[in-house]
């Protein structure tokens, strides 16, 4: 049986591998990325190695007068920029910002990991069943004089967390490479400094952030995307041995989960997560991304009327809302949670939105989209 993700927005689903600024120059609005064995292998024949060489430990990132024909004439593959935009914004950038996170690829090109879709329907599952009194229970373990060390493991296994192994996904067929861009995103951000409505703000990496007339001044970050409209397919199939009485008693389980349990319950979490950044939208005046997200609605409205269909946020960029089981962060109880995680503690403050940031797409130069919108089939 197969599968169909197709892309919505951009989309970035990553190995941890990124470019950086000696990888690769920039020429005609795209990045050539360097073949640097064939370079060493020339440069080897003449004395020019050791100044390249010098030129690799110490710049920032490639003379383009001084070395731009290994881009015209020794590149691995060229990757465009979304737009002209994009590509002055890149001139314009810090090299901390010019290290480009890639998609993720083997010896066959680029593809999509079927362990990012399997966890988006996992806590699609757990969202569907963690309650305001689950959180309140876990909340509560965290009273005594020494932390649990499986905070959520009790609310996970009654929760049905392992269910999802009741279907198999593989990583999909290889892209073509013309699906993919460079695409410029920058964070979104409210600034609540100012008494009444929260205004938007556009961070700074250390450094604050800057209001949204200056929107270019604020940190840069480059990206490998899959274009939206590109389709990724691959096999799945069902595991009939969890049918299995025996099993599914040993296990815990009522009865062995139907696909159509994950499906349903991925689409109640993209609901919810859709319109919470609906009034972010709203909050901070994004029209181009108001739009975006009334008509990612309007596909969920056509993907909840069909079989084995939903919508998922995956990848890179999704942020807090797409990796939690639990959204109500105003919860006082989930608030406390929150503040023993130490990358997350900081900030969450009294009578104000957490999250307060979003990553944020451009096009044109003009912010228009958050990143990671599939819409995922299941064939039988």
């Amino acid at each position: 049986m197969r599968y169909k993700a197709t892309v919505l927005t951009p989309l970035l689903v990553g190995d941890g591998r990124a470019l950086s600024p000696i990888d690769y120059m920039v020429w005609k609005d795209q990045v050539n990325v360097l073949d640097q064995p064939r370079i060493f292998k020339l440069l080897a024949r003449g004395p020019r190695l050791e100044s390249y060489l010098t030129q690799l430990r110490k710049a920032t990132k490639l003379d383009f007068a001084s070395w731009g024909g290994f881009a015209q004439n020794f590149s691995q593959r060229r990757i465009p920029f979304d737009s002209s935009e994009s590509a002055a914004a890149w001139n314009s950038a810090p090299p901390e910002s010019l290290f480009i996170p890639t998609f993720a690829a083997n010896y066959r090109g680029a593809y999509l990991p079927a362990s990012s879709l399997k966890g988006a329907l996992r806590t699609g599952l757990l969202f569907s069943r963690w309650s305001t009194n689950t959180i309140e229970r876990i909340a509560g373990s965290l009273d005594g004089d020494r932390l649990p060390r499986r905070v959520a493991e009790a609310a996970e296994t009654s929760a049905g967390a392992s269910q999802v192994r009741a279907v198999a996904i593989v990583d999909s067929q290889p892209a073509p490479v013309s699906a993919f861009k460079i695409f410029l995103t920058r964070v979104a951000s409210l600034d609540t400094r100012q008494p009444g409505k929260p205004q938007l703000a556009w961070k700074l990496a250390g450094r604050g952030a800057v209001p949204p007339q200056r929107s270019s001044e604020s940190t840069p970050t480059f990206a490998e995307m899959a274009v939206p409209g590109t389709s990724f397919t691959g096999d799945w199939q069902e595991r009939g041995f969890f049918e299995t009485p025996e099993l599914t008693r040993a296990l815990g389980w009522k009865s062995a989960p139907q696909p159509g349990l994950f499906t349903e319950s991925a689409n109640q979490y993209a609901a919810a997560q859709l319109e919470l950044h609906t009034r972010f939208a709203d909050t901070t005046g994004l029209t181009a991304l108001q739009h975006t997200l009334q008509d990612l609605k309007g596909e969920l409205a056509s993907v909840q009327a069909a079989p084995l269909t939903c919508l998922l946020c995956v990848g890179w960029g999704g942020g807090f809302l797409s990796k939690a089981g639990f959204l109500d962060t105003a919860q006082e109880s989930y608030r406390k949670i929150l503040r023993g995680v130490p990358s997350i503690g900081k900030a969450i403050r009294e009578n104000l939105p957490y999250p307060k940031t979003r990553r944020v797409v451009f096009a044109g130069n003009q912010p228009s989209a958050l990143p990671g919108w599939i819409r995922l089939e299941f064939e039988k």
